[in-house]
């Protein structure tokens, strides 16, 4: 899409007479944020799933036993997460809790 100056222009102008004045900043500011949901969601995909590739190797690896206990909470002495009491693995990192 090689578009020049003029084309510009003219869907600059076509824009401002569909949408108004008032209403064209509104739209530019939305259409950025909408952008930038995408573009965070797709850099959450790809972080997502390769902890979670990582995490089942662990979880057969790790046998951590050592985990802080205070009240109904479980935290993690691998990564630190807080996990129900019952809970056997981290919910973060997938390593054994202490029973």
């Amino acid at each position: 899409m090689n578009l020049g100056p003029m084309e510009l222009i003219v869907i600059l102008i076509v824009a401002l007479l569909i949408f108004g004045p008032k209403n064209l900043p509104k739209l530019g500011k939305s259409l950025g944020q909408t952008v930038k949901n995408v573009r965070e969601g797709m850099e959450g995909d790809t972080a997502e799933e390769e902890p979670k590739k990582v995490e089942a190797a662990a979880t057969e690896v790790v046998a951590d036993t050592d985990a802080d206990v205070e009240g109904d909470v479980v935290f993690c002495s691998k990564c630190g997460a807080k996990n129900s009491a019952d809970a056997a693995f981290c919910s973060k990192c997938g390593a054994k809790l202490s029973e």
